[in-house]
């Protein structure tokens, strides 16, 4: 049995990762051989042992068009054939809040063509939860299985090692015990990744001068979307970690005390964890009105208040209270986790799996559907 993996870009990560690792380490599946998407770049980022191919590629291609079972977490833009035995599995990456694929209107002409192909050979659709079933459906036009599991990448935030695995990361970053570690992950723009102009794709709307003055036991760590190419300037000084380029983000929930988000579906991942989590939405208005537009009210459902201002939200940070569901009203972060996060459980990998292995089958039932 042959199964092909991808996350986003050619990461070694994500729900395709979490899968990869529970196929191979039971030795049930001995005889899976694993060939994983990567670029350049990323290649030298693999665990030794690991199967690459360069995407895109004619081998990555053949490499697609030979497998049992394909497991991504986004569309693959790229010309490929998939066989009548093979199961694609698609994951996806995150709940929707704001608008994707076909929702997300007006729908650049051609930028769906090529991702729309490939949903065209979608065997299975994950869904984190049951808000997003309908909406990741509709927003795909997908007729096929949507299965809510929850995500696999989430499994290791209820993971018994979870202690170990945020000392190791705040160790490798260097943040100092006593020290709050704040992960900034604010979503993209469209009208600035979009900008062909030559200006900046990223606008860092946090006072600096005043969160290292007020918060002088703090460290931001910035976490920016992988479709943000600029990177900000952090001169000497700036108690900023660049963690854009930090394959995991589940690790870096684990690592942080609190989220800063605005749009981003980071939001309710890091709400299993059950820590601080803070809403900061400077531009509510133009993004949901302008740019991309939203499923649902953030204001009526988020966790927290929406702040507006840099000052709302340093002095929020010193208060962590507005942050965790203890202050007025103080169910609804509690509510927020039971809508977004039941799923959650630790146990999402496993009822992943069961697409790939019916329970009684084995890991050569769905090679033997090649007939």
């Amino acid at each position: 049995m042959k199964i092909v993996y991808a996350t986003f870009r050619g990461l070694f990560a994500d729900n395709p990762r979490a899968i990869y690792e529970a196929i191979a380490a039971d030795p049930d599946h001995e005889s899976v051989t694993h060939t994983w998407l990567c670029n350049e770049k990323t290649r030298p980022t693999f665990p030794a042992g690991v199967q690459t191919v360069i995407y895109p590629s004619d081998e990555a291609a053949a490499a697609l068009g030979s497998a049992d079972v394909v497991v991504a977490n986004d569309c693959l833009s790229m010309p490929w054939t998939k066989q009548p035995h093979t199961t694609y599995l698609q994951t996806w990456h995150g709940t929707p809040l704001k608008r994707i694929h076909h929702d997300a209107l007006p729908v650049r002409p051609g930028w769906l063509d090529r991702p729309d192909q490939d949903v065209a050979r979608w065997t299975y659709l994950l869904s984190p939860n049951p808000p997003s079933t309908e909406r990741l459906r509709h927003a795909f036009r997908f007729g096929g299985p949507v299965v809510e599991t929850g995500y696999p990448r989430n499994d290791v935030l209820s993971s018994p090692h979870r202690e170990e695995i945020r000392a190791r990361l705040r160790a490798e970053l260097g943040i100092p015990d006593g020290t709050t570690a704040v992960l900034y992950a604010p979503t993209w723009r469209d009208d600035l990744v979009f900008d062909h102009t030559g200006e900046r794709d990223f606008e860092f709307p946090i006072d600096m001068a005043d969160f290292a003055k007020r918060l002088d036991d703090h460290v931001l760590l910035l976490r920016l979307h992988s479709m943000v190419k600029d990177r900000p300037q952090i001169g000497p000084g700036v108690p900023v970690i660049d963690v854009s380029d930090h394959a995991e983000s589940a690790e870096l929930y684990l690592a942080a005390d609190v989220l800063v988000t605005d749009y981003s579906s980071a939001m309710f991942d890091f709400a299993v964890t059950g820590k601080p989590l803070l809403l900061y939405t400077y531009d509510l208005e133009r993004y949901r009105d302008d740019l991309r537009g939203f499923y649902f009210d953030l204001a009526d459902v988020a966790p927290t208040p929406l702040l507006r201002t840099s000052s709302e939200l340093i002095e929020a940070l010193d208060d962590l209270s507005v942050a965790d569901g203890s202050s007025e009203p103080a169910d609804r972060y509690t509510r927020f986790r039971d809508t977004f996060c039941s799923l959650e459980d630790g146990h999402a990998t496993e009822r992943a799996l069961t697409l790939l292995f019916p329970p009684g089958g084995s890991a050569g039932r769905l090679t033997q559907e090649r007939g």
